[in-house]
């Protein structure tokens, strides 16, 4: 009887996104008490390599929220995003759009007219192109993006939000070359 040799790989990073996704999920689903909100985010920002952003994008709250401390709780939100790059200096240059998806874990104050907030999330991004200027490429279209920020939710309904973020995107080693990029970025948001 013959062994079979067995390649033993290591998970990719979209099943370890998708785990701790389901996970944080599966913990949240006693949270699950209110209405869904829906919000509409408007940002913008600059990054390395003399790239500027425009961001627009939309967020759903399902209401999961968990973990009660100290008048503070962990929430969990999904966001759809739209974003517009501009390169500045350059003989060639590239506008360049992006669309994505992350979910994103906040550690939010639990009540009070100003409720601060820190937050942080992954996901993926697809480019309308690869090359952004002479001498700069992302490598591939599909990117994978972090983001870590802090805000405050605001108003007499909690209506506003408004953070400060710092988001990077790469394509994860999946194809050279893979500079990446990372944007300091400001955002509003009114939820309905």
């Amino acid at each position: 009887m013959k062994k079979k040799n067995r390649i033993r790989q290591r998970p990719s990073n979209v099943f370890v996104i998708a785990a701790l996704a389901a996970a944080i999920t599966l913990a949240a689903a006693p949270g699950l008490a209110r209405a869904d909100t829906f919000g509409v985010q408007l940002g913008g920002g600059f990054g390395e390599h003399d790239v500027n952003k425009l961001d627009l994008g939309l967020v759903w709250d399902p209401g999961i929220n968990w973990w009660e401390m100290g008048g503070w709780h962990f929430s969990l939100v999904g966001e759809a995003h739209v974003d517009y790059w501009h390169p500045g200096n350059g003989t060639s240059r590239h506008d360049v759009y992006t669309f994505g998806v992350q979910p994103m874990v906040r550690f939010i104050k639990s009540a009070g007219a100003v409720r601060p907030f820190i937050e942080a999330g992954a996901g993926v991004r697809g480019l309308s192109r690869v090359t952004i200027k002479d001498g700069y490429s992302m490598g591939t279209a599909f990117q994978f993006t972090e983001i870590v920020g802090v805000g405050a939710q605001f108003g007499g309904h909690q209506q506003y939000q408004a953070g400060f973020r710092f988001q990077h995107v790469s394509n994860a080693g999946i194809k050279e070359p893979n500079p990446g990029i990372n944007f300091s970025q400001l955002y509003l948001q009114y939820n309905f």
